[in-house]
């Protein structure tokens, strides 16, 4: 069975672990995921992800973080682009999510950048997600 959307999946697979409040989340793995992982790690989301070769496509091991008291780090997760509607943005039309306490991912001519990055590189491209 084929999947027409592996982003949401992963997001989705994501908030059900932290509902669940389990440490580690698998995930079949795939370059664009490897880069939203890498994001996540760099801006404090996750503690930490490895890709696992299994001789296909690999696994996807992510390393969910929680606080002092056990509270959620990632207390949303949001799949603005998809498949059925494409979801492109300027580079001065990119949002702060939440007033800055969040990020939005883009897929952009430079790679899979979150907001701050991109307004960086001056570009814009597919916004993803949102994850605050």
């Amino acid at each position: 069975m084929s999947m027409t959307d592996p982003i949401a999946d992963m997001l989705t697979r994501i908030r059900n672990a932290l509902m669940a409040e389990h440490r580690t989340v698998v995930l079949p793995s795939s370059r664009i995921k490897r880069e939203i992982a890498q994001i996540l790690k760099s801006e404090g989301y996750i503690s930490d992800f490895r890709h696992e070769d299994d001789g296909a496509q690999g696994v996807l091991h992510l390393e969910l973080k929680y606080g002092p008291e056990g509270e959620r780090v990632i207390s949303g997760l949001r799949r603005i682009s998809r498949p059925g509607r494409r979801v492109y943005i300027g580079r001065k039309e990119i949002p702060d999510v939440l007033g800055g306490m969040g990020i939005t991912i883009l897929s952009t001519s430079k790679g899979v950048l979150d907001g701050r990055s991109a307004r960086q590189h001056g570009v814009g491209g597919e916004r993803l997600c949102d994850v605050w």
